[in-house]
């Protein structure tokens, strides 16, 4: 009976782990990092309209997509109900940085705001590092005297309503967008020549943990489900053998 008793609680204990299992790597995958700007700061991507240059505060960001060679990365405000941009960025191994959160810009003339250039989560010493339209990163390069990622694509800018799903059609083209960079010259180069992508052991626990995270509608009942009765059988097996023994 006592070791009925061990097992069962084991059991337990295993289905609550089940539970509690997948919004941990849901945690992990999204990156949720809080963020305050001192002052304005100019972003790329699709943004909410009027929102191109964020007024200084804080804001939360968040990974949406996550692939092995580029990421989609969302700002929203403080509480989390609004996103005001869904941006395009390549994880960069030649930008390093500590292991705290550290955002870089792009240095602007006086009276202009700095232009967000990289975001580096905790514990990974590369740098996600955003693609701007091209008419942008030229002006950017010129002004830096850096190269700066773009993409050809004319991708609408603004939209009037909130990019809240990977499925929309706007993230879709961000997800297949050519990415190339452009020198302070105007050369226009291959990705390869300004971006070393971090190993891939570094990105697999992104990609794994987006790989296994449940969708927003699903749900883990099933696999609790099937717990619960292995550990229903186990239990009858055991009690079978005690009786026997006796």
């Amino acid at each position: 009976m006592n070791v009925f008793k061990t097992v069962t609680t084991v059991c337990c204990l295993a289905l609550l782990g089940a539970t509690l299992a997948p919004s941990a790597r849901a945690d992990a995958w999204d990156r949720k990092t809080e963020i305050t700007f001192s002052g304005p700061v100019e972003i790329p991507g699709v943004h909410l309209k009027g929102w191109g240059v964020l007024p200084a505060g804080t804001y939360v960001f968040k990974i949406l997509d996550s692939q092995s060679d580029r990421h989609i990365v969302q700002i929203f405000n403080k509480e989390q109900t609004i996103v005001y941009a869904t941006i395009l960025a390549i994880p960069n191994y030649r930008l390093r940085a500590t292991d705290k959160t550290v955002v870089t810009f792009r240095e602007r003339p006086a009276g202009q705001p700095e232009a967000l250039r990289a975001w580096f989560y905790p514990g990974r010493n590369w740098g996600e590092e955003f693609v701007y339209p091209k008419s942008k990163a030229m002006e950017l390069a010129k002004a830096t005297n850096t190269p700066v990622l773009f993409t050809p694509v004319e991708i609408p800018l603004e939209v009037a309503e909130p990019i809240k799903s990977a499925d929309e059609p706007l993230v879709a083209e961000l997800k297949k967008a050519p990415v190339m960079a452009i020198k302070p010259t105007g050369e226009t180069v291959e990705l390869a020549q300004v971006v070393t992508p971090p190993p891939a052991a570094e990105l697999a626990p992104s990609t794994e943990a987006a790989a296994k995270m449940l969708p927003d509608t699903s749900t883990a009942l099933p696999l609790i489900g099937l717990l619960g009765l292995l550990a229903l059988g186990g239990a009858a097996a055991l009690r079978f053998v005690d009786k026997r023994i006796v």
